[in-house]
């Protein structure tokens, strides 16, 4: 063995015995720990910003030239991290891609093993009809398509309407775990009620109805309403002036959208926050075990990943790999979604967060 490589001495015997390896369908440790078990997290996947401004006009164009139906389903364009060599992927585990609907059309219904959400940074009159219960879209919902859910979307205006879409898609595909159906052709309803039946029955602070007391595995509440979002940011900033404990960080306040049957996450493979910091807020240098993306929903401001600062601004879209250290800076008020594979990491136990203070 060489003592510094710690690695066999180069013999004819030894490239044989590498050869005879290949021909059975053997690879030796030896050759490949650096790589199988780095020392910390060594992604393939990139940090990287896509703006908005160069998103929407290509989505607009795209709607101009793709035709929404079977076959296509959904005129989503998957934003494709540049480290992972092509594919549709903004990370390892996530998928986010932006989809555009047109004046007064309908993407038809089907279902799949994949769990999915939409969040909305502007626009209206799009309804998503979930399992037969339509759903209205408006700026700052965001909205629940759990996996082997029925869905389709049609759009009530003479205005074309995008919004951003998050799946676990690589994660299924590598797991080897998706199924897909084909639903109705156009939506089973096409009714536009302001608020669907599921926010009608969970969506009471504090209250569970007695005929639903059974715990689901992703939450029953097909909208999460902008309305109350902002008010729990509001009053978190205002309690802090007040000088009770209410925020995470000074000037940082956030919520995470939760299950309303056990508390925790709202699907079993996506976790989804929503983060309001204050004009000049920093906030903590973070390292964390797992995939972070953001949409800047309104303001201005910078995410520094890696040591790289990037300015931003509404509707820009960013990813955090795993392990590499980010934090963020707020030029105005600054109000950012966030959704990441937190819950895979945790439930597997390879969670793990590192914390430096600001600066």
């Amino acid at each position: 063995m060489d003592a510094d490589a710690m690695q066999p001495v180069d013999s004819p015997e030894l490239r044989q015995l590498y050869a005879d390896f290949k021909a059975q369908h053997l690879n030796p440790l030896w050759t490949q720990t650096g790589d199988l078990m780095p020392r910390h997290p060594r992604p393939k996947a990139v940090a990287h910003v896509w703006k908005w401004s160069d998103l929407y006009p290509l989505a607009q164009a795209s709607g101009d030239l793709v035709p929404v139906g079977r076959g296509g389903e959904r005129r989503a364009i998957g934003l494709a991290n540049p480290g992972l060599g092509g594919e549709a992927y903004i990370s390892p585990t996530l998928w986010c891609a932006i989809q555009y609907l047109g004046p007064k059309e309908t993407a038809p219904e089907h279902r799949h093993s994949q769990n999915a959400f939409r969040f909305v940074v502007e626009g209206e009159g799009v309804w998503t009809v979930v399992n037969g219960d339509p759903v209205r879209m408006s700026r700052g919902d965001f909205l629940l398509t759990p996996g082997w859910n029925f869905h389709g979307h049609h759009n009530e205006l003479d205005a074309p309407m995008a919004w951003i879409d998050g799946l676990d898609i690589p994660f299924s595909y590598q797991m080897d775990v998706g199924f897909f159906e084909f639903g109705s052709d156009r939506v089973t309803d096409y009714a536009t009620p302001n608020y669907s039946r599921g926010e009608r029955l969970w969506c009471h602070p504090g209250l569970r109805p007695l005929s639903q007391l059974q715990n689901t595995v992703s939450s029953p509440i097909g909208a999460y309403r902008w309305e109350y979002t902002d008010a729990a940011l509001t009053q978190q900033l205002l309690l802090e002036e007040e000088g009770h404990p209410a925020t995470i960080e000074q000037g940082h306040a956030a919520i995470r959208y939760v299950n309303p049957t056990t508390g925790g996450d709202v699907m079993p493979t996506i976790r989804a926050e929503f983060h309001r910091l204050r004009a000049g807020t920093e906030t903590a240098l973070r390292r964390e075990v797992g995939s972070t993306v953001f949409q800047v929903f309104e303001g201005k401001g910078a995410i520094v990943m890696g040591g790289t600062e990037h300015k931003v601004e509404k509707g820009d879209i960013f990813v955090i790999p795993s392990w590499v250290p980010w934090s963020l800076q707020a030029e105005t008020s600054f109000d950012l979604f966030r959704f990441s594979d937190a819950p895979i990491m945790e439930r597997l136990h390879f969670d793990r967060t590192q914390i430096e203070d600001a600066g």
